[in-house]
């Protein structure tokens, strides 16, 4: 594992809301990263029906998108958020944990472009697609 990669997931597992929220890194290399967040009854959103808050979803996208970013070749060092679209398809299935693939597909002197997908169990039909731009800090080699 590169010294980039091991960077991104030390940087990941730091984040307090991360490890709150329960994500675990399961893959992550040459700008593809994989985050999984298990389902959690302090996460509901709607009591009644037991779907997880967009919020979480949304902080597992984000989170994704970064380790993405940080872990593909071109990106010197760390990254930020400049901006995430995501589009929510359907609620989460209560009781099912999340997973989110980011892959960091082209990348600028000053900006990572990022796409990601959610699911849960039923991973044919996403629970939502984000697409994303982030900061390079440092120079790109």
């Amino acid at each position: 594992m590169s010294d980039k990669v091991n960077i991104a997931r030390q940087f990941m597992e730091a984040i307090p809301h991360s490890r709150d929220l329960g994500m675990v890194l399961t893959e992550i290399e040459n700008g593809v990263a994989t985050i999984r967040m298990p389902y959690d009854e302090r996460l509901i959103g709607d009591p009644e029906t037991g779907v997880v808050h967009g919020g979480a979803v949304s902080a597992l996208m984000d989170s994704c998108c970064g380790a993405a970013v940080m872990s593909h070749p071109s990106n010197p060092g760390a990254t930020a958020t400049i901006d995430l679209r995501i589009d929510y398809m359907r609620s989460a299935t209560p009781g099912q944990a999340l997973s989110t693939t980011a892959t960091c597909y082209h990348i600028t002197r000053n900006v990572a472009f990022v796409r990601a997908t959610a699911v849960d169990e039923d991973t044919d039909n996403p629970v939502a697609m984000a697409t994303g731009t982030f900061t390079i800090e440092g120079q790109r080699r």
